[in-house]
């Protein structure tokens, strides 16, 4: 069976790694691509990348006949998104790729984002989508959010320890380096060449960053209780990655032991052996999360370090990893291209 699929804000940069993906797909059509600026181009003409491929001309999203979509993503800039999927019709499934569906509660939502939410009776229908925590509750979902790109790679690294109480809860550090394509593709000063290359910086520092709110959630809803991490990310002169080092107390042989059973039968991570560390090279365009376990020489401490590409697997891979389950595709379909290297 061939599913019908809608990409709404193609013309961002995790609206092209959709199309590069659902490219192999065996069993995804592209039958719409929406921007708004771009309507009336080709995807030829905005991503050169894809000219081989035979794609919809780009269109504004009221001229898309979502009558045959059977699913579609949302690519679109953060607080867009809830007015587009209020309006789409009921039989369409949707993976929204920005932050509006993730906190599940309102008043939270607009602490760390600044607005009220438009859409509260969407909002209790949405599923968080990280994948592997949540497929039961993705494969009867109308409404998936996929998870911030830096929010996944930390609770890759965390999550099974906080479920199995081997870490000390209050003493969790987590450190980011993040790839410049996480914000986006609009023209920005401190993302030009000469502004963000041969350098790197911290920023959102002290606490504000907003993927902290996923944190705040998903950490205190395993633990039972409040779970605050100090959270610290840095922008590098890279293109494509997440590295996320985190500091915490506990035993590192079954922190291990506890990251290696919990992704044991997971297509997409990879726990390396004990003492090893992973590369963002070794993880590049490809859906894949590598995660290293090294103890600190400091008895009783451990360092895990989790890894991921930005835009697959912490957003588009992701993204298309759940609109399998909800149309009840292999989950792995069009996400088996291995890592570009080097």
């Amino acid at each position: 069976m061939t599913h019908q699929i809608a990409i709404l804000g193609a013309s961002g940069y995790t609206g092209a790694e959709l199309v590069r993906l659902i490219s192999t797909h065996p069993s995804f059509e592209i039958a719409a691509l929406s921007a708004d600026r771009k309507a009336g181009l080709e995807m030829r003409d905005v991503f050169p990348h894809l000219r081989h491929l035979d794609l919809p001309t780009l269109v504004k999203i009221d001229a898309i006949d979502f009558a045959s979509i059977d699913l579609c993503f949302c690519a679109l800039p953060h607080a867009t998104s809830q007015a587009v999927i209020r309006e789409l019709p009921s039989h369409v499934r949707v993976v929204d790729l920005s932050a509006d569906f993730r906190l599940r509660d309102l008043a939270e939502y607009e602490k760390w984002y600044g607005q009220p939410h438009s859409a509260p009776e969407l909002q209790k229908e949405a599923v968080y989508g990280l994948t592997e925590f949540y497929r039961d509750e993705i494969r009867e979902a109308r409404l998936v959010a996929g998870t911030g790109c830096n929010a996944a790679t930390g609770q890759y690294a965390l999550r099974p320890l906080i479920a199995a109480g081997l870490i000390d809860l209050d003493d969790i550090i987590l450190d980011l380096k993040c790839a410049v394509s996480g914000a986006g593709r609009s023209l920005k000063e401190n993302l030009l060449h000469a502004e963000l290359s041969e350098g790197a910086s911290a920023y959102a520092v002290g606490g504000v960053h907003r993927h902290l709110g996923e944190f705040d959630q998903e950490f205190s809803a395993l633990a039972g209780r409040p779970v605050q991490v100090q959270f610290t990310p840095h922008l590098i002169p890279a293109n494509r990655g997440i590295l996320a080092t985190v500091y915490v107390k506990g035993d590192a042989a079954d922190i291990h032991a506890e990251l290696a059973e919990t992704y044991s039968g997971e297509p997409f991570i990879e726990v390396l052996p004990f003492g090893e560390h992973p590369s963002m090279r070794h993880v590049r365009g490809s859906n894949f999360c590598h995660i290293g376990v090294v103890a600190d020489r400091r008895d009783g401490r451990a360092i895990i370090v989790a890894t991921l590409d930005n835009l697959t697997k912490g957003s588009s891979g992701q993204a298309l990893q759940n609109a399998n389950i909800m149309l009840g595709e292999d989950e792995t379909a069009g996400l088996t291209l291995a890592p570009v290297f080097p």
